[in-house]
């Protein structure tokens, strides 16, 4: 067995799991050249196929500041990573008949009660109540009309920006009522958007489970997959293994600041703010591969997993540039829907997501395989996740 312990999958060679050894090595050859030129600082790698890791690589540098080398172990922020993760715990909360998806966001968070849709007129931003109501079901699918302030510039998205959603001196109930307080980019149900929603997931559980979302997480998730290095905060000893980025973006110089994961912040962000490592993060996908369990823990039934990995958004468009073509959206992940729309390989039903730092993975049904790539270079995001997806189904040989 492999030494990612829990994950349970035989460590063998690559033709074992089905892959030709040459083309999957050129994966880290082509990761090593971004990383020799200097455009990566370093990544941790992780494929495996038919219940068995194909490879596992630590690349470059942890911390390219202070030469410090990669390990297997590091620990990455992993971003919008995260949202899968939160999802599955909401999920949970479904199965124990505690929460229904077609439930309103006020019930759990009566502030939305009031929510109104932001429509720019001639006199301004006009605040029109929507045809119905945010439901549980909107967050997880990213129909609620919510926005992030990164995207393209409008008046609503001027206002998220003004919030400074990103203060983690706040918790999730505060972060929760600064939303409430703001206007929706859409009507709920109307148009998918990538946006803060997931946020919104994380008080949910809070409000239900009576507890913390840190604690909720790792007792529902962490604990029974074996998932002991992830969590919102990275304890001594631990601090040695937090993997940094360069310390500017080598495409423009500019400073590069990521969150500091020694600070055992507030705002425990159920869309972006967990840490985690690559035999982690691999036991949480192996655990969805399996149909929601692993090792003898079940965290989830097989028909939930089947109905957060196929497309749950049907007509409903989708705001350009966020999504690859050819894929829709379940309850926290994309799913391709088609082949042959978009420059990235894959097979339809073939769901994943990544993170804003150049974290990714995809799972592919069909190939019975899941890969993963950790990094922390946000300028290469598109890049590094097109590149290590195309080079993998690149190396499958049967």
């Amino acid at each position: 067995m492999t030494a990612i312990g829990a994950l349970e999958l035989d460590a063998v060679s690559p033709e074992a799991a089905g892959f030709d050894r040459s083309a999957l090595a050129r994966v880290n050859a082509a990761l090593g050249r971004l990383i020799e030129r200097q455009r990566l600082p370093g990544a941790v790698t992780l494929v495996a196929r038919r219940g068995a890791v194909a490879s596992f690589d630590a690349l470059g540098w942890q911390d390219p500041s202070r030469g410090v080398a990669m390990r297997h172990d590091s620990v990455f922020r992993i971003f919008s990573m995260t949202k899968p993760i939160a999802s599955v715990a909401l999920m949970r909360l479904a199965e124990e008949g505690r929460v229904l998806l077609r439930d309103p966001l006020a019930k759990y968070i009566p502030a939305f009660a009031d929510a109104r849709v932001g429509v720019q007129g001639e006199e301004g931003l006009q605040l029109i109540a929507p045809a119905r109501p945010i439901t549980l079901h909107d967050l997880l699918r990213h129909t609620a009309g919510l926005t992030y302030e990164f995207l393209a510039p409008s008046a609503v998205r001027s206002r998220y920006d003004e919030a400074d959603l990103n203060d983690r001196a706040r918790d999730n109930a505060q972060l929760a009522e600064q939303l409430a307080r703001l206007p929706l980019m859409h009507p709920p149900g109307a148009v998918w958007e990538y946006s803060r929603a997931t946020d919104l997931i994380g008080r949910v559980i809070e409000v239900v489970s009576g507890e913390r979302l840190g604690e909720h997480l790792r007792r529902t998730l962490f604990q029974p997959l074996s998932m002991h290095d992830t969590g919102f905060v990275v304890a001594q000893p631990a601090h040695e293994r937090i993997a940094e980025p360069f310390p500017n973006d080598p495409d423009n110089g500019a400073p590069v600041q990521l969150f500091d994961p020694r600070i055992d912040a507030r705002l425990q962000s159920a869309g972006m703010g967990l840490l985690s490592t690559a035999a982690d993060y691999a036991r949480f996908l192996q655990m969805l591969v399996n149909g929601g369990q692993l090792g003898g823990a079940r965290v989830l039934g097989r028909k939930t997993v089947e109905a957060m990995t196929v497309d749950q958004l049907g007509p409903i468009p989708q705001t350009p540039h966020i999504m690859p073509a050819g894929h829709g959206f379940g309850l926290g992940f994309a799913v391709m829907t088609a082949i042959g729309q978009h420059t990235e390989p894959g097979s339809v039903g073939a769901y994943g997501w990544s993170g804003g730092a150049g974290t990714a993975f995809f799972v592919d049904p069909a190939e019975k395989m899941f890969a993963l790539i950790l990094t922390q270079a946000p300028g290469l995001f598109d890049d590094v996740r097109e590149l290590f997806r195309q080079l993998v189904y690149a190396a499958i040989n049967d």
